[in-house]
């Protein structure tokens, strides 16, 4: 099995411009996945990482926290770049300390944690989606729709004011997009808007966090104020990182979902008619859409150990790129993987990733998007893009930042 690359340009996946001009770069990912699954890749002025875009290969190297280490950081980097410094982010935990971590806040986001909550989820989206369709049937989907539901959903199991979810947006938008240019003030890098970005955000839980001390009430930062690690209280840096990546992640998976998913609807009006025919597809249709949108392309690992991935060897310390977009289109998995289908079944794709570091929020995530799009049902007959689209420049996220859309209500 061949790691040379040649006939891949490195940069088609590492130019987060390229992504927001054409998108994710499935026609690299599908001749990997063919001639070299698990390829080094070099790009100049990254650091050399090996791309994996099996789903199989994904999988194994996801299952082996302690062969492949997140602690390293999960986004590729620059040349030169430091390794991240120790951190309290739970995604950049290994065991044995990870397991801990992840189970003080995990009784929010079970199955039966999450039903407890559809109630009140589903009054926000009925909310949302009124008053993006109260005055008018042409509006942006993202800006109406797909951003403002998931963060007011946080905002209400961390227990901030709605009011604050404009604020959450920018900055989130901020902290994910640094590398695209509408999302960075005059004059600043990636690296300083991301920075000044997660201090503003940080400021703003630490002072959510002060109130709930003194004023204690039935939400997730009170909870977070409560738990404790094998006995001992979370420290400050803890209860902050775990408030940031409930913020960060609880949205951003959900918002392209729902917004991509509208999208292939819009190129698939067949399978839109498919759903308001039969709504009971409409558990199955979320699954299709995390797997065609796969909101975020890749993660990183650090090689803790020569390791062999399909054959070929991995040598300590070199990153490896978990494309979780690419697996999800894996031939050997899916029947037709580059058609969208609401009634796929079954699906077993790598959107929430897998193993140790599967999405907490995924449970959360599901019903969002089950719910919205219920409601989508109730309110709408058809509908159609109206307007030019715009992408995230994101190598690692799949976002839409605009989705202008036109629509005929139901009677």
């Amino acid at each position: 099995m061949t790691t040379t690359v040649d006939f891949v340009d490195p940069l088609e996946l590492v130019d987060a411009e390229r992504y927001g001009r054409r998108g994710y770069p499935h026609e690299v990912w599908t001749r990997l996945r063919a001639e070299a699954p698990v390829a080094r890749i070099e790009p100049p002025g990254w650091e050399r990482f090996w791309a994996i875009t099996k789903h199989a290969d994904v999988q194994y190297v996801a299952k082996e926290p302690l062969k492949f280490s997140s602690a390293g950081g999960i986004t590729l980097r620059r040349a030169g770049a430091a390794l991240p410094p120790p951190t309290e982010i739970l995604v950049l935990q290994d065991p044995p300390k990870h397991g801990p971590m992840r189970r003080v806040a995990n009784p929010n986001f079970t199955p039966r944690g999450v039903r407890a909550r559809r109630d009140d989820i589903d009054e926000i989206a009925a909310e949302i989606l009124d008053a993006a369709l109260a005055d008018s049937d042409e509006l942006d989907f993202v800006d109406a729709v797909a951003a403002p539901f998931p963060l007011a959903v946080i905002a209400s199991v961390l227990g901030a004011p709605r009011s604050d979810v404009d604020d959450l947006f920018r900055w989130t938008n901020e902290i994910i997009g640094k590398d695209d240019p509408e999302f960075r003030r005059d004059g600043e890098t990636p690296g300083q808007t991301i920075k000044r970005a997660r201090g503003e955000l940080h400021a703003y839980l630490v002072g959510l966090i002060d109130q709930r001390r003194s004023a204690p009430q039935d939400d997730l930062v009170t909870l977070l104020l409560g738990a404790d690690l094998d006995g001992v209280p979370l420290r400050p840096d803890t209860l902050l990182a775990y408030a940031e990546l409930l913020v960060e992640a609880g949205n951003e998976t959900t918002r392209n979902a729902i917004s991509g998913g509208l999208l292939a609807l819009a190129e698939h009006p067949a399978e839109w008619e498919k759903l308001r025919a039969n709504p009971d597809l409409v558990p199955d249709a979320v699954e299709e859409m995390l797997r065609w949108v796969s909101p975020i392309s890749h993660f990183t690992r650090l090689a803790t150990e020569e390791v062999e991935v399909a054959g070929v060897t991995i040598p300590k310390g070199e990153q490896v790129a978990l494309y979780f977009a690419s697996a999800n289109r894996d031939e050997d998995v899916f029947d037709d993987p580059f058609t969208f289908r609401v009634d796929r079944n079954p699906n077993p794709h790598l959107t929430f990733g897998f193993g140790e570091h599967f999405c907490m929020g995924a449970h959360l995530a599901r019903v969002e998007i089950e719910v919205m799009y219920r409601r989508l049902l109730e309110r709408i007959d058809s509908f159609e893009v109206s307007g030019p689209i715009e992408r995230l420049s994101s190598i690692t996220n799949g976002s839409l930042k605009r989705l202008p859309i036109r629509c005929r209500r139901r009677a």
